[in-house]
C-alpha cells in the first residue's frame, strides 16, 4: 500500500496510471478510500488518497502445441 497526497488539479485515473503503469486499478483505488468519488473528478491539493497493492497475477499454464521443448 502507498500514500499519495493530490496536487491541484489530479484525476483518480491520472493517479492511478502514474502509480501502477495502467488504469485498470481506478475501480480499487475508489474502493480503498471511502467518498474520494465524492469529491468530483478534479481533486484540490492535499487530498490523501491511499494506493492500495495490486492483486497477484494468476501463474500462467503454458500450453505446448508442437512436441519439441
Amino acid at each position: 500500500m502507498s500514500i499519495y497526497r493530490t496536487r491541484d488539479g489530479d484525476v483518480v485515473d491520472a493517479v492511478a496510471f502514474a502509480h501502477y503503469g495502467h488504469e485498470d486499478m481506478v475501480e480499487a483505488v475508489f474502493a480503498a478510500n471511502p467518498g474520494l468519488a465524492a469529491r468530483g473528478p478534479v481533486l484540490p491539493s492535499g487530498v490523501t488518497i491511499v494506493l492500495p497493492e495490486r492483486p497477484a497475477r494468476p501463474a500462467v499454464q503454458r500450453l505446448r502445441l508442437w512436441g519439441r521443448e
